[in-house]
């Protein structure tokens, strides 16, 4: 058989076999779950590894910590958008693979000349074997009642597809071929269109007339469900408009175990009900527009360093190495509430999970997303996330993007033309083939996106399909840009998105940011500011106001750098593919400026983090107030800025903003008058430096604020609204504080760096509360302009306490069926006279003479029947997981003189002295959980009942001998309700 080349299931990897210098590298690498990796036991977290310190000494001797990154595209009018820019552009250390391969030789042989050692050892050390129960063969999808009309739609259109559709609706057509970040080919023969697939979680990258969003970690801030499911709603909106399928977002990994990770920004926060909650709203918002979201990244890929293979001069991505109950009490809640509330797309991670690669890990999509979470929308990989051909799709990987095999732009897909060999010749079932080909077709069909009225096909059956080019900003473009095509056509159209009048955009853009901004310290009730001005030093003067640092201003524009790869500016946004184009960006002192009466009050800007020596008095000893503007910026891995490569370097202000805050709090009305800081950040920051300054009066954590920053924040300093936002995340005393599981792996201990996940649960608060650490600011804190008064909690038993759920219920609908024969070979061959792009990525053979027939060698494991798991049987799991038990209700009165916002937080504690019967296992619980929340407004005086329902997941555990999720039946629990994770009042037991 052509693709069983001899090769072990564990190095088969991939679907053809061209051997080149970069495959050879890969052998190893390319196990996916053809391994069966997953490591379940928690007592092997300590195996046998040779000595880490070796590599971690050659990894600073060869690439450095801070690598500037080689900004080496064109930029053209202030939009930072390239010629030719790459969702995952190599960083600047490697700007191309090539010259990282070279590179990387080139130091190898050094180390060889100068040790004796081998070279490319490196490149033959594979993952650890075995750390994971396979799981095959890939459930089929069109098993839940809510999606039978879909699928038995998809499965008459699949019916009559032509192996060579099935395959190109299944396979991105490669990195900039068409319009979007991501494009399927269609199937012509029976109406269904190529999609487009775009960035991103914020709003649409390489979009122009569109709204920047507030990232998600300002959305996560406001903790208000209706503003999460209104964003996901315009988003969506947003995205039709502009003809986008699938939209890349939102994001819940990474969940934020690390807080100085580089993209924790996008996602909501370190707690999973509080990422879960925010991730089902903004899906249900998006999705309600008719538009596919994407649940991303699955999963546990929680750091930037080594998160893909070469990126880093490694072999291999880094694997994150966790064990059953962490990836089901963390890590992967907020994908069952997305599964619940319907997501339609899954897109699987870069990283490995306990040594088997996202994209390639069996157990991960097809254990636990399809079977145990139901999942019934389509697994597509990450940008070049998949490793691996017959294994990936095997492993539960329904579509490839964008499309290019192990490189980019290399026109070699490891599906392609070699799907269609694999399913030739037998080694990937009709089976497989079929459903994924369902599955991305019922998506299609679940949005009502065959609504020809809602969705015109496409040229040049019609005018549908994306009206912008992710490619140029030009009206006029390739529409293969990617190619050697060159024609051209009306690739942008320019047509604005963000809505008008009452129903613009940016109207929800500045509520969210402004309910995402966190007011933290508020001595002497210094705000809300007056806007003619307080208190004067001088009687007769006007109110002086000096407004310091750079985070103020516009720098160089929004869009100086390529996808936000620089801090200048008023930070906005973080770097990377989840990042937009801003249409504009109101900055802190423009809108200081209308705000504040001019008659009364007299502005001095430095927009510099450098106060002068020699500075005139009037620039700050003369000032009657003093607001300092300082940040924190992160990213993607394949960006850098400044020595900050992607994650954070440490969590301290950056571009010396403690010394500016420490220098104006000193200087400020010859230290005298009140300084008012304001910090932009991708998450937490250090404050210690500077935040017991006697004249440091207020602090505002204002996160990431998107395009309407200085209108938000001067609504809420001005107090026409109330300072309502909460903290996602712990804000700590010093990066050690978060313990060692929130450390970033920033030297690899290894040619497969490994990230064990010891602390297990206790991350953010829960590690906190463990060690009793006192942190600056604790989960769910923050201030408000008026007070509340939390009494009357009342438990109520809606349903008596059992161990297990209720026994999976059968499904309630029935998946299709196919014919499982393989076609005439001759029916995928290139149509005659037919025009071949290059690096085009195309579903057909040259030729028929490769296609025999023979013995795969399928994973071991393969015909292994697996039980389902008794945690599914509905989307998000088994529904008797989301049954109310207890009713949990709080009175909450506005003891103020001002409307005003509190966040109601639920916290449980579960017994002490739970043992596990399954296994004898003492089961550690952390000393509390979020389990629920709510945002209410009240008036000055009144008074509201909240409900809270808590769910049998909410009241179980994760039960690693059962593999299913138990209720401990004896002991008491204890329902704590209050303002944040430290501040709860009241608490009753059941």
């Amino acid at each position: 058989m052509t693709r069983s080349s001899g090769l072990s299931p564990t190095r088969e990897g991939l679907l053809n076999d061209r051997w080149s210098l970069e495959q050879k590298f890969h052998d190893d690498a390319h196990r996916s779950s053809c391994d069966s990796e997953w490591r379940m036991d928690e007592s092997k977290f300590h195996d046998k590894r040779p000595k880490q310190g070796l590599y971690a000494k050659l990894a600073q001797r060869w690439f450095g910590r801070y690598q500037t990154a080689e900004q080496n595209y064109k930029d053209r009018n202030d939009t930072g958008r390239g010629s030719l820019p790459k969702k995952q552009k190599p960083r600047g250390f490697c700007s191309r693979y090539k010259i990282c391969f070279i590179t990387t030789g080139v130091l190898l042989a050094l180390f060889l000349i100068t040790s004796g050692s081998g070279v490319f050892w490196v490149y033959k050390t594979a993952p650890k074997d075995g750390l994971s129960p396979p799981w095959y063969p890939s459930p089929h999808g069109g098993t839940v009642k809510s999606w039978e009309e879909s699928y038995k739609k998809a499965a008459a259109m699949v019916q009559k597809m032509t192996l060579v559709e099935k395959v190109n609706v299944t396979t991105g057509t490669g990195w900039s071929q068409d319009l979007c970040v991501g494009n399927t080919g269609p199937a012509n023969g029976v109406g269904f269109p190529p999609l487009c697939l775009q960035d991103g979680p914020l709003g649409l990258r390489f979009a122009d007339h569109s709204t920047a969003f507030p990232a998600g970690v300002t959305v996560g801030a406001t903790w208000n469900k209706d503003l999460m499911y209104r964003r996901g709603k315009a988003h969506g909106l947003e995205a039709k408009l502009k003809g986008v399928n699938i939209l890349l977002g939102p994001a819940m990994g990474p969940l934020g175990r690390m807080p100085a990770g580089g993209r924790n920004w996008e996602g909501f926060g370190p707690d999973p009900v509080l990422q879960g909650a925010a991730a089902s709203e903004v899906i249900k918002g998006i999705q309600d527009s008719g538009v596919i979201a994407t649940a991303k990244h699955l999963l546990a890929n929680e750091q930037e360093h080594f998160r893909q293979p070469f990126e880093w001069g490694l072999p291999h991505a880094v694997s994150s190495n966790l064990d059953d109950r962490t990836l089901h009490e963390l890590y992967l809640w907020p994908f069952a509430e997305s599964v619940r509330a319907g997501v339609a797309s899954v897109m699987c991670s870069y990283n490995q999970v306990n040594n088997s690669y996202g994209c390639g890990n069996s157990k991960l999509m097809n254990g636990i997303l399809k079977d145990e979470l139901g999942f019934q929308g389509f697994v597509q990989s990450d940008w070049l996330a998949q490793r691996s051909g017959v294994a990936s799709a095997l492993a539960g990987l329904d579509m490839t993007m964008p499309g290019d095999g192990l490189l980019w732009l290399d026109g070699k897909s490891l599906w392609g033309p070699r799907l269609t060999e694999a399913a030739l010749n037998g080694s990937v079932p009709m089976e497989r083939l079929n459903d994924m080909a369902t599955r991305v077709v019922a998506a299609w069909y679940q949005l009502k996106q065959d609504n020809q009225t809602q969705w015109p096909p496409p040229p040049p059956k019609g005018k549908g399909g994306p009206n912008f080019s992710s490619f140029t900003d030009d009206r006029i473009g390739l529409i293969h840009p990617g190619s050697d095509d060159k024609t051209k056509a009306e690739v942008n159209k320019f047509i604005d998105v963000q809505g008008k009048n009452k129903h613009f955009h940016g109207l929800l853009a500045k509520q969210i940011a402004s309910e995402g901004t966190v007011l933290v310290k508020n001595e002497g009730g210094i705000l809300p500011l007056s806007k003619k001005g307080s208190r004067k030093r001088d009687a007769g003067a006007k109110y002086r106001v000096a407004i310091f640092g750079e985070d103020a201003g516009p720098g160089d524009g929004p869009n100086a750098c390529p996808d936000r790869s620089c801090n200048q500016g008023t930070l906005g946004s973080g770097w990377g593919s989840g990042a937009v184009e801003f249409p504009y960006l109101v900055t802190p002192l423009k809108a200081f400026q209308s705000s504040f009466d001019m008659d009364s009050v007299e502005i001095t800007p430095l927009l510099s983090n450098d106060i002068p020596v020699k500075a005139p008095s009037s620039l700050l000893q003369d000032q009657d107030l003093c607001i300092v503007f300082v940040n924190s910026d992160a990213g993607e891995g394949f960006e850098s800025w400044n020595g900050v490569r992607a994650d954070r370097n440490d969590l301290f202000l950056q571009k010396s903003g403690d010394k500016l805050v420490q220098k104006v709090a000193r200087g400020c009305g010859k230290g005298k008058s009140d300084v008012i800081v304001v910090v932009h950040a991708v998450g937490p920051v250090v404050l210690e430096r500077w935040i017991d300054l006697p004249s440091v009066k207020a602090v505002v954590l204002a996160n990431l604020p998107g395009e309407e920053s200085g209108n938000a924040l001067a609504d809420v300093l001005f107090g026409d609204v109330d300072a309502s936002g909460r903290l996602p995340y712990t804000v700590g005393k010093s990066l050690s504080d978060y313990g060692p599981g929130g450390q970033i792996m920033y030297y690899p201990n290894g040619v497969v760096p490994q990230q064990d996940f010891t602390e297990r649960l206790y991350i953010d608060y829960r590690h906190y509360d463990k060690h009793d650490i006192t942190p600056r600011y604790e989960f769910g804190f923050g201030l408000s302009y008026t007070t509340f008064e939390f009494s009357n909690l009342t438990v109520t038993e809606k349903k008596p306490r059992s161990a297990l759920p209720a026994p999976r219920p059968d499904s309630h609908a029935t998946p299709p069926t196919y014919s499982a024969d393989i076609p005439d070979p001759s029916t995928a061959l290139f149509p005659p006279n037919f025009r071949k792009l290059k690096n085009r990525i195309y579903p057909y053979i040259t030729s028929t003479s490769d296609i025999k027939h023979g013995q795969y060698p399928y994973p071991k494991g393969y015909d292994q029947i697996q039980p389902p798991s008794p945690a599914g049987g509905a989307e998000g799991g088994n529904p008797d997981l989301y049954t109310p038990h207890l009713s949990v209700t709080v009175s909450l009165k506005n003891t103020g003189n001002r409307k005003g916002n509190q966040v109601v937080q639920v916290y449980v504690s579960f017994p002490n002295g739970v043992v596990d019967a399954s296994t004898g296992d003492t089961i550690d619980f952390p000393v509390r959980q979020l389990r629920g929340f709510e945002k209410l407004e009240l008036e000055a005086g009144k008074s509201q009942d909240v409900e809270i329902q808590l769910t049998r997941k909410d009241l179980s555990y994760w039960s690693r001998g059962l593999g299913n999720w138990v209720m401990p039946i004896e002991g008491k629990f204890t329902l704590s309700v209050g303002a944040s994770s430290r501040d709860l009042p009241l608490s009753a037991q059941w």
